[in-house]
């Protein structure tokens, strides 16, 4: 269930932070850090041994997933979204890549689908490297390259935010038993559809596929209650 983290170059800052605010994510979700708890910035620099700047580096990432908030003269706080505003949020985000699906597929050139292809072989890579974490940043990849190709910047800049908004969500659900393959499926059959210049097979595939997502973190969170509650 706990993710492998990735131990950069310590003198490559912003990949620290990355890797911090990976790690915070995840102690949130899991319940190190509850809802209302203050994110002291001179500990955690203490206890990750970096100095205080990647820290706020850190938290700057968490605020944009939401997992955090700045209180004015107060400091960060958790602020974890609850189960019912995730699956709002996931059930959004089917829809957006839906018409990101739909108008990639009538809208894309042949070299496009060639780069959503090659996206998708580095997930397939990771997929059979048992790498969780590579398989979640490949797959980042691959859905953002889908909302350019739906060629309306609005719409891409809208997905990409709310994207931003579910990271942790979507990063947690990749450790589920078995997830990883299923998810890989469901990128060929996305591929194959905007391939084909099928719309509404592109609109339907990815509005499950992101719609397995939210089901499956909602599985996930019951059972890290009933882990704590053991």
């Amino acid at each position: 269930m706990t993710p492998n983290t990735h131990h950069p170059d310590p003198a490559d800052g912003r990949s620290r932070a990355d890797r911090i605010a990976a790690l915070l994510e995840e102690q949130i979700l899991t319940g190190r850090f509850p809802p209302g708890t203050r994110l002291d910035e001179a500990s955690l620099a203490e206890e990750h041994k970096v100095s205080r700047t990647p820290i706020r580096e850190a938290f700057q990432r968490l605020a944009l997933s939401g997992l955090v908030e700045h209180a004015p003269r107060r400091g960060i706080f958790v602020r974890q979204a609850t189960a019912v505003e995730i699956m709002e949020m996931f059930e959004v985000m089917a829809e957006l890549e839906a018409v990101c699906g739909r108008l990639a597929a009538l809208r894309s050139r042949e070299a496009d689908v060639e780069k959503l292809r090659a996206a998708n072989l580095l997930c397939h890579a990771a997929l059979e490297a048992g790498d969780a974490d590579a398989y979640y940043a490949e797959n980042g990849t691959f859905h953002h390259l889908i909302y350019a190709l739906s060629g309306n910047r609005f719409l891409e800049q809208e997905a990409s935010r709310l994207h931003r908004r579910l990271k942790p969500y979507r990063r947690m659900q990749l450790y589920l038993r078995g997830r990883l393959a299923q998810s890989m499926e469901e990128h060929e059959a996305i591929v194959a559809a905007i391939a084909a210049g099928d719309a509404a097979e592109a609109a339907e595939q990815l509005r499950r596929h992101v719609a397995v997502q939210g089901e499956k973190f909602h599985h996930l969170l019951t059972q890290l209650r009933l882990d704590g509650a053991g």
